[in-house]
This record gives structure tokens, C-alpha cells and sequence, in this order.
């Protein structure tokens, strides 16, 4: 099963790049992420296996949310467009194969698309895990990124601003 959600930031690609690829930073930025740990040094690629933990919310049944953890071996392709590639290893998610695409978009800002390609034996197992969770989780974490983001990008072209008028 192959599954994609997107959304438009206004904010550059780079500026987006630089915040999401440092994966093990997520649970500073990203409330609903508990943890992002690393298992083991970088392979000879530089790619990391982290295991990661997030709060999937569940309103009304279980308030703070479930937790929901899974590893992936994970890095990073400067672009455009820009890469972050996670490939689930073990656990119920084993195989799925997600891949970010960050990219300058002709109308101002950027759009960040998440693409996850799940292939389970068991059949409906990929469904169920989309709708679930790496729907909402996904959702979350971009809706949260394009508000860092545009908050930061606005941030940092205002301090250029004045910096510019005062010389």
C-alpha cells in the first residue's frame, strides 16, 4: 500500500530541510514525540537506526494519547528536491519504506510531501496502520513543522530586516 499526505509551508525548503533532518532533535520540537534515540553508530553511509516514540492522540478515550514506537534506519539526501528516508526495521512496521520530499514550490514557500509504501504479508495490515496511525502521526508532524518553520522563517527575515535598516 502506498499512501501520501502533503502540505504547503510558507517557508524555503532549505530552511525546512535544516529543521527536520536532525531526527534525534524531533521530541524538542515536535510535542507529540516522546523520544528519538539512536541504537547505534552511523553505518558506513551515515545513515542512523533510531528508535523512535510518539504519542498518537486518541480524544476522549485516553488522553495524553498511546504511545506508538517503531526503528528506522534513517538519513538524509540534500536536494532538490530534499530527502529524509526512513526504512522501518522489525516490529509491525517492519519494511515500510517512508520518504520525505521537501521542495521549493514556483508560488513562494515549499511543499513537504510524505510518501509511505507499506507491503505487509498479512492482508489489510497496511491499511489499518495508514488510517491509525501513520495518518495522524504524519499529519501531526508536518501540521507542527510548517508552524516551527514559518514562525522561524518569518523570525529570521525580520532580524535581516532590521539589521539591513540600521546600517
Amino acid at each position: 500500500m502506498r499512501s501520501t499526505i502533503s502540505i504547503d509551508v510558507g517557508a524555503p525548503a532549505d530552511h525546512v530541510f535544516r529543521l527536520a533532518r536532525d531526527v534525534e532533535r524531533w521530541p524538542d520540537l515536535l510535542p507529540h514525540y516522546l523520544s528519538a534515540r539512536r541504537l547505534a553508530a552511523p553505518d558506513e553511509r551515515g545513515r542512523l537506526l533510531v528508535r523512535f516514540v510518539a504519542r498518537r492522540a486518541l480524544p476522549g478515550v485516553l488522553a495524553p494519547g498511546l504511545p506508538v514506537a517503531w526503528q528506522s534506519l534513517t538519513w538524509s539526501e540534500s536536494g532538490p528536491p530534499h530527502r529524509l528516508r526512513f526504512v522501518h526495521r522489525g516490529g509491525p512496521t517492519n519494511g515500510m519504506d517512508v520518504t520525505w520530499r521537501i521542495q521549493d514550490s514556483p508560488m513562494g514557500g515549499c511543499r513537504v510531501e510524505i510518501a509511505h509504501d507499506f507491503r505487509p504479508r498479512i492482508p489489510g495490515w497496511a491499511a489499518l496502520v495508514d488510517q491509525l496511525f501513520t495518518r495522524p502521526i504524519a499529519g501531526k508532524t508536518l501540521a507542527t513543522f510548517r508552524a516551527i518553520a514559518e514562525a522561524s522563517a518569518a523570525t529570521a527575515s525580520e532580524s535581516a530586516s532590521s539589521t539591513n535598516s540600521t546600517t
